[in-house]
Formats: C-alpha cells, sequence, structure tokens
C-alpha cells in the first residue's frame, strides 16, 4: 500500500494529507475522521475495503487533530471545517480528473459529509456516513450547557477534557486499548468545536429532505456516544438514504465485533454503484 503525502494548508495552519492509489482507479473516497482521533485509524480496516473496490482514498488529520496544526481540540469555527473538506474535495478532483467523488465520513466526519452534501454545490457520485455526529446519545447536565454555551461567547477557543469514556468506542477490549494508547488521540474539546458541531447536526436532520446525493448511513444500536435514533430520523427525513443498524453495535463500527458486516455492507453498496 503507497501512501503519497500530499501538500496542504488552511489559510496558516498546515494540514497533513495524504492519498492511497489502487492500480486500478474508478472512484475517489474523501475520507473524514471523528472527533478526537485521526486518519491513519482507517489504515486497518476502511482503507482496503476501498482499495479492493477500485477506489482511491484521500483522507487528513482535521484542524486541531492528529498530524495536523492548530491547538488540539479546537477550531476557528465550523465554516473553516467545511472549507477544509472543500479544499480536499477540490485536491482530489485535481489529482484524478473526470473520476467519480465519494464522500466517507465517521462521527464528527459523519455530520461534516453529510452538511457538505447538504450544502455544497459539488456533484457527488454519494456519501457514506458511519455513526453520524447528528444527536448526543446521552444528554449533558443542564448546567454544563450552559456553561459551555456562555464560554463560547466568552472563550471560545478554551479546550478541557471531554469527558467521554473510550469503552463506548468498541466491544473489543484491544481496540479500545488501542485507541486508549494512541498518542495522537486526544480528549480535548473547545466550545468552538463542540457547539456548532451539535447545531450541525440538528439543522442535517432538519434539512434532510433536501438531500440529493444517494448515501448509505450505517449505525449501532448500542452507540452509547451518538444516538443513532438521531441517524434514523435523517433517514426518515431524506428519499435518497439507505439505513443499515447494527444491533448492539457500538461507537466505532469498523473497529467493532461487527466490522466485517459493515465492511462487506459498503463493499456491496458500492458494487452498485456500477464502478
Amino acid at each position: 500500500m503507497e501512501t503519497i503525502t500530499l501538500p496542504l494548508k488552511y489559510k496558516d495552519t498546515p494540514i497533513y494529507c495524504w492519498y492511497v492509489p489502487p492500480p486500478i482507479i474508478k472512484g475517489i473516497v474523501i475520507l473524514v475522521h471523528g472527533f478526537g482521533e485521526h486518519s491513519g485509524r482507517y489504515f486497518p480496516n476502511v482503507v482496503p475495503t476501498f482499495l479492493k473496490a477500485n477506489m482511491a482514498v484521500i483522507s487528513y488529520d482535521n484542524i486541531g487533530h492528529g498530524n495536523s496544526g492548530g491547538k488540539r481540540g479546537d477550531c476557528p469555527s465550523y465554516g473553516a471545517l467545511l472549507e477544509l473538506l472543500h479544499l480536499v474535495v477540490v485536491k482530489g478532483k485535481a489529482l484524478v480528473p473526470n473520476t467519480p467523488i465519494f464522500l466517507y465520513g465517521h462521527s464528527m466526519g459523519g455530520n461534516l459529509v453529510l452538511n457538505y452534501a447538504l450544502r455544497s454545490k459539488v456533484d457527488l457520485k454519494g456519501v457514506i456516513a458511519t455513526s453520524p455526529y447528528l444527536k448526543l446519545a446521552f444528554q449533558p447536565p443542564k448546567w454544563k450547557m450552559v456553561l459551555g454555551k456562555a464560554m463560547l461567547g466568552l472563550f471560545p477557543h478554551i479546550t478541557l477534557a471531554s469527558g467521554l469514556s473510550p469503552t463506548g468506542i468498541s466491544r473489543i477490549p484491544e481496540e479500545v486499548e488501542h485507541y486508549r494508547q494512541d498518542p495522537l488521540v486526544h480528549d480535548r474539546v473547545s466550545p468552538m468545536y463542540s457547539f456548532p458541531v451539535m447545531d450541525a447536526g440538528q439543522w442535517a436532520i432538519d434539512h434532510a429532505s433536501q438531500l440529493k446525493t444517494e448515501t448509505l448511513l450505517l449505525h449501532g444500536t448500542g452507540d452509547k456516544i451518538i444516538d443513532y435514533k438521531g441517524t434514523e430520523s435523517f433517514h426518515n427525513k431524506a428519499s435518497v438514504t439507505t439505513l443499515e443498524l447494527l444491533e448492539g453495535g457500538y461507537h466505532e463500527l469498523h473497529n467493532d465485533l461487527c466490522r466485517k458486516e459493515v465492511l462487506l455492507i459498503i463493499s456491496t453498496w458500492l458494487k452498485k454503484k456500477r464502478l
């Protein structure tokens, strides 16, 4: 597997961006990781699935994540996250012209790719969103929400520990331990990262009927971090989505007990696109 590093900056912030081509390219996948993690965590399972389907993969570490620049867990704005995603899409179109573009996003990445598909005029062949961050699976204490929104106005870029337990990502203890031991994983989050993403998740649900790109949604019913019912709501309002619920599945379906089933669902859906 040959990994090519691509030069990329968002304004003055260096962005770690990479590209993996298969021998025959029939499509491009722009892969967007979740909050607190990084794109390198998708090499063991997800990237090979796309390569076997003759899909080139382009991914990047988001602002404040992984090997990219920026304060850990902070970003300029939600708009900046969408602008960066657009830069990567443009880079993909230039790298392999006249090739179908797909978006793949997990958790916060799922939030971003769904919002991008709804708001952008770029012609996309398809979107895949796993455990998309549309609605939290728990209700934060009211005082915490009030304090957080006040800080969004006063100290939007201050970062605090998210407080989320890594045990919610997978039912496989070894995967949880890998997550804990990964030096590029962090649990910092600023009000500017958290509240706009939450708002964008609800916005996506409210505007799902406007989605025009065929989209595959996957979510585990045992997800303790992001509520699968938010994904269901999005699906029920849209007309171009396919929803696959994995019974008992935890947050990172591609690293969970059901990962073989999940990757097969994705491969089968891609084949239906006749690539």
